[in-house]
């Protein structure tokens, strides 16, 4: 649940110039998913322009189910890109847009296996009331997983953000977070005793440090790390999206959900999982565009 938006990527042959490419981490989650085999359904909101019916064909052509979207007679809200060599940064444009007009969907939960949200839906209006409610339903009878992916513009409030966030990620069940997503919502903490925090109070929370690699951790059992797979990184947009999706599908086909919950997850079982998703991470880094691939299992 969450935003799908048109990302404007500086073209690798002329920075001037951009390309539209469809965006937003719950979009892009959610094709993800689809993409590597795993049903999903996107809760959001498309509009009436040429780059809502963008989005909503790449959607429909990896899969995902559209039926929980609201169509609003509006424009869709802007990303514009500022890749770095480790992340990206972005400048937004997105008053009286569709993406924002979402439906609170708590009567639906109970249909899903997992819910997830975060990103810019859970803290711009009136979108982050629709997500609240719908999150809280989901912590009760769903797997709620929450991707805080703290983003800073001019036109949020960096403090209300932080609050909204990390209300979410004390109802979530699973947090998949960067180191820098914890060092703004938790600026006082360092993030590995923020990640052992929370996990002590049953989650399970994966921290992602880019080139760096991935650590999970529970209460269950000491923090266990993976490091990136190496690659010849064309693009690192939409990569953590792409290692979310790949966390979701594995907890949904591994069987792991039947051992005893994710937050009970033996160490070689964690081990398995974010080598999994750093591999469908690492098949996005390796060519442009935000689309995963299925790796093989190892």
């Amino acid at each position: 649940m969450g935003e799908a938006l048109i990302d404007l990527v500086p073209s690798a042959d002329d920075p001037e110039i951009h390309r539209a490419q469809p965006g937003g981490a719950p979009a892009n989650v959610a094709a993800g998913l689809a993409r590597l085999g795993t049903p999903s359904w996107f809760a959001g909101a498309l509009g009436c322009d040429g780059f809502a019916r963008a989005i909503e064909a790449r959607l429909t052509l990896a899969g995902t189910e559209l039926g929980l979207c609201a169509r609003p007679q509006l424009p869709t809200a802007l990303a514009v890109a500022d890749p770095g060599p480790d992340t990206t940064g972005y400048h937004f444009h997105l008053q009286d847009t569709a993406t924002f007009r979402l439906t609170e969907r708590a009567a639906d939960v109970d249909r899903f296996a997992a819910v997830y949200v975060g990103g810019l839906a859970a803290v711009v209006e009136p979108a982050a009331t629709a997500v609240a409610a719908t999150a809280r339903a989901a912590a009760e009878s769903s797997l709620l997983v929450v991707d805080p992916n703290v983003r800073e513009d001019r036109t949020l409030d960096p403090e209300r953000s932080a609050h909204r966030l990390r209300e979410l990620c004390s109802l979530a069940h699973v947090i998949k977070a960067s180191d820098e997503d914890l060092v703004r919502l938790w600026p006082d903490t360092d993030p590995d005793a923020t990640c052992r925090r929370l996990a002590e109070e049953g989650r399970l929370v994966v921290l992602t440090r880019g080139s760096r690699g991935a650590t999970a951790y529970t209460r269950s059992a000491e923090p266990v790390s993976v490091p990136a797979v190496p690659v010849d990184v064309v693009n690192t947009i939409g990569a953590g999206d792409a290692f979310m999706a790949g966390v979701l599908n594995w907890l949904s086909t591994s069987g792991a959900r039947r051992e005893g919950g994710v937050d009970r997850l033996r160490r070689e079982r964690l081990e398995e999982m974010l080598g999994f998703a750093a591999r469908v991470a690492a098949s996005v880094c390796a060519q442009t565009g935000t689309e995963p691939s299925l790796p093989a299992r190892i």
